[in-house]
């Protein structure tokens, strides 16, 4: 019995009998279930961002800027009512209040009584001077006579010295009664010569009591306060038998016709505002009324905390009756543009008051363009002066998936529904 075994077979048809091991080993593979799974999500993925890609890659829908006729721009301030000429009034000199002719809210007309002060001393003082001016014109009339009298004495002298003179060359009198009548007549005339100056210092003392005298008057008139013009009175300060002194405000007066506003103004909006532009005003007592006036008055000086300029504003049609201190609202006309291309300043990249970027589409192609600006609305939207391309179109609005080469689809907003949507933002 033969128990050998045979030998295993390596020819070529034995080798080609078995599959490779590679291949033989895939189909257990895909059997397997993380394989699987595996592989459908890597076809998940690649389905995902293939979508995306398409998505992105889509033409998107932009709104764009339409050009806009008779636009005004206008520029904005916060402020309140005030007087063009407001004085607090009150006297020259210190004593007791004793009359209050006026209060609050009355009106008055130039020279009309306000108030008036004690005055029984000052009228003292002012009897005091007319006595003092009385005595001086009497020692004028006195002086008259003293050289008069005098005159006389020098014309007696000479006559007596003459002839003593006379009888003395004959010597019938003495050398010294003769040089003692030269004396006299010698004395008598400085006499003269007194007497006359003695008219000038009565003269001059005349001239001082005058003076005097209208300053006591015109003390005395300084203790009745009078109206320095047609006006309205705002406040009252003092009350009955108040000692006041020297310069103490007793009334707050406003001329007639003199209320104007003052408006606050942005300085970076303030540079197109003139004199004689038109103004929109609200008051805030009055919502519901609009009044008109004109800038009047441009400050020289502005805040330099709040970096705003104070503008002034004449009213055409004020209401019959304002408070000063009142908060107002003021629309300043500036310019009213034919035509104009309109952005909105948020749309805008970059904005430095004078250029910025806007993004465009040109071509059927979304891409960013520097532009340069000049008004600004009061809806914050920016007019376009120089800059874009011919045929381009500006964007209003800035939606996800802007950027540079992207296809667009544009269509016009409405001026007045762009106009709504910046207002209610």
């Amino acid at each position: 019995m033969n128990t050998s075994t045979s030998p295993t077979r390596t020819d070529g048809a034995g080798s080609a009998s078995k599959p490779p091991a590679s291949q033989s080993n895939w189909p257990s593979v895909l059997r397997r279930p993380v394989a699987r799974y595996a592989l459908l999500g890597a076809l998940v993925v690649g389905l995902a961002f293939a979508g995306i890609a398409i998505f992105n890659n889509r033409p998107i829908s932009v709104e764009v800027a339409a050009i806009e006729p008779n636009v005004p721009i206008r520029v904005f301030g916060l402020g309140t009512v005030e007087a063009r000429v407001l004085s607090k009034v009150g006297f020259e000199v210190g004593a007791t209040l004793v009359e209050v002719a006026v209060d609050h809210g009355d009106r008055v007309t130039k020279g009309q009584v306000l108030a008036r002060l004690a005055t029984g001393e000052q009228e003292a003082k002012v009897a005091k001077a007319r006595a003092a001016l009385a005595i001086a014109e009497v020692n004028i009339l006195k002086s008259a006579a003293n050289v008069e009298k005098a005159e006389a004495v020098l014309a007696q002298r000479i006559a007596a010295n003459a002839r003593k003179q006379s009888l003395a060359g004959r010597d019938v009198v003495s050398a010294q009664t003769a040089e003692e009548a030269a004396r006299d007549e010698a004395v008598a005339k400085a006499d003269v010569a007194v007497a006359k100056s003695e008219i000038e210092t009565a003269k001059a003392q005349v001239v001082d009591a005058r003076a005097q005298l209208l300053f006591e008057e015109t003390m005395l008139r300084h203790r009745t306060l009078v109206a320095p013009y047609d006006g309205l009175v705002i406040e009252r300060h003092k009350e009955l038998g108040t000692v006041i002194k020297a310069g103490d405000p007793i009334f707050t007066l406003i001329a007639n016709d003199s209320h104007w506003g003052l408006a606050y103004v942005d300085e970076a909006r303030a540079g197109f505002i003139k004199e004689g532009q038109k103004v929109d005003a609200r008051l805030r007592s009055r919502p519901l009324d609009q009044f008109t006036g004109e800038v009047v008055r441009i400050g020289l000086e502005s805040d330099r905390v709040s970096e705003e300029r104070r503008v002034f504003v004449r009213g055409s049609s004020p209401p019959s009756r304002l408070h000063l201190g009142e908060q107002a609202e003021f629309w300043i006309t500036v310019a009213t543009l034919e035509t104009a291309l309109l952005v909105p300043e948020a749309a805008v990249h970059g904005y430095d008051g004078r250029q910025g970027k806007v993004w465009i589409v040109a071509g059927g192609r979304l891409r960013q363009q520097e532009v340069q600006f000049r008004h600004r609305t009061e809806d914050s939207r920016l007019e376009i002066v120089s800059g874009l391309p011919d045929g381009a179109r500006v964007v209003t609005s800035l939606v996800a998936g802007l950027r540079d080469g992207r296809s667009a689809r544009s269509s016009e907003a409405p001026a007045k529904a762009v106009r709504a949507a910046e207002a209610a933002k």
